[in-house]
């Protein structure tokens, strides 16, 4: 071969590999996107029910410990702090509105609320409405 032949034949090749990546940096291009497809995906968007269950939701302190009820279809359900389910029943009451499961009883409105525990009664502390944890 000449040498401008294999000159030519150089700038063909140099040509062809310019508009190629290197495979370093396509394989870190794929990372990268790959990445930011899981970050996107990983975001929880509250359904509707679960959005409407933590506006029927509120947490209280029960002697310097959370506690959660939610209301929902004449039943109050309360998890205590450590992890203790408790479901109370809707009664007829004269004021505001009662639950009980014979055992427990919690009495209340609002963010103002009673729990009696065999036969004692403490009056739930810092009631607010609950708000989901952000993702």
């Amino acid at each position: 071969m000449k040498p401008q032949s294999q000159d030519r034949q150089a700038k063909i090749v140099a040509r062809r590999n310019a508009g190629r990546a290197k495979p370093g940096r396509l394989d870190f291009a794929w990372l990268v996107a790959a990445l930011a497809l899981i970050s996107t995906g990983c975001e929880h968007k509250p359904s509707k029910e679960e959005e409407e269950s933590a506006k029927n939701t509120i947490t209280c302190q029960l002697a310097g410990e959370r506690l959660v009820i939610r209301f929902d279809s004449g039943e109050a359900r309360m998890l205590t702090a450590t992890s203790e389910k408790i479901t109370l029943y809707q009664i007829p009451s004269g004021g505001g509105t009662r639950y009980s499961n014979g055992n427990v009883e919690l009495r209340g409105k609002g963010m103002d609320w009673t729990l009696t525990e065999l036969g004692v009664s403490t009056t739930l502390e810092s009631c607010k409405q609950y708000a989901a944890p952000k993702p």
